[in-house]
């Protein structure tokens, strides 16, 4: 009976059918403040807030990712999407969304092409850069200091923060970025 009830309602509707296996997961996977996890990479995280769970979902997935294309020894270009900051909103607004690169991608004008297949398709992007205050400021010593641009396998990172553009809620999710990138990836650029 329930297939039958499903099967009858458009497939827009069915966004909470996840419903169920994400409870599930809640339980098992949940956190709390101060709580130490080991992430994927092996890195202990200190939880400060609980909202972080989209950066702690995308650091093991960046890890899972990293692995492989070192592993293949492929060139790879990593793109995360999600709704992780205020900066977005902050900075640019509430209708943009925004593309930050790391070393070896900001080689290749991704950010910019993203950019430039948002502006012609009405997906407006904004281009989020580190200023070098910023940078001193936050930056603590790393091996990582150098983003990976002299690296023997650079692999090119791109991050899409779409708080501002994706919509609010009540109201139905906007759908960006897929325009821009649908434009950009389907003009080659990949």
């Amino acid at each position: 009976m329930l297939e039958k009830e499903k099967s009858q309602r458009p497939s827009f509707l069915w966004g909470r059918d996840k419903c169920g296996a994400a409870a599930v997961a809640g339980f098992f996977q949940g956190y709390v403040a101060d709580e130490i996890i080991t992430s994927a990479a092996g890195t202990r995280v200190r939880v400060g807030n609980t909202d972080a769970e989209g950066r702690m979902a995308m650091a093991d997935s960046l890890h899972y990712m990293k692995e492989k294309a070192l592993k293949e020894k492929v060139p790879a270009h990593i793109v995360t999407i999600a709704t992780l900051t205020g900066h977005a909103i902050l900075a640019m607004g509430p209708a943009y969304s925004i593309v930050l690169d790391n070393g070896p991608a900001a080689q290749t004008k991704f950010a910019q092409n993203i950019q430039e297949a948002g502006h012609v398709m009405g997906d407006p992007f904004e281009i989020s850069t580190l200023r070098r205050e910023d940078y001193e400021f936050t930056n603590a010593k790393s091996e990582y200091a150098d983003h990976g641009i002299d690296s023997e396998h650079p692999i090119r990172y791109s991050h899409f923060d779409i708080a501002g553009s994706s919509g609010d809620f009540p109201y139905a999710p906007t759908g960006a970025p897929l325009v821009a990138m649908a434009t950009h990836f389907l003009n080659g650029h990949c």
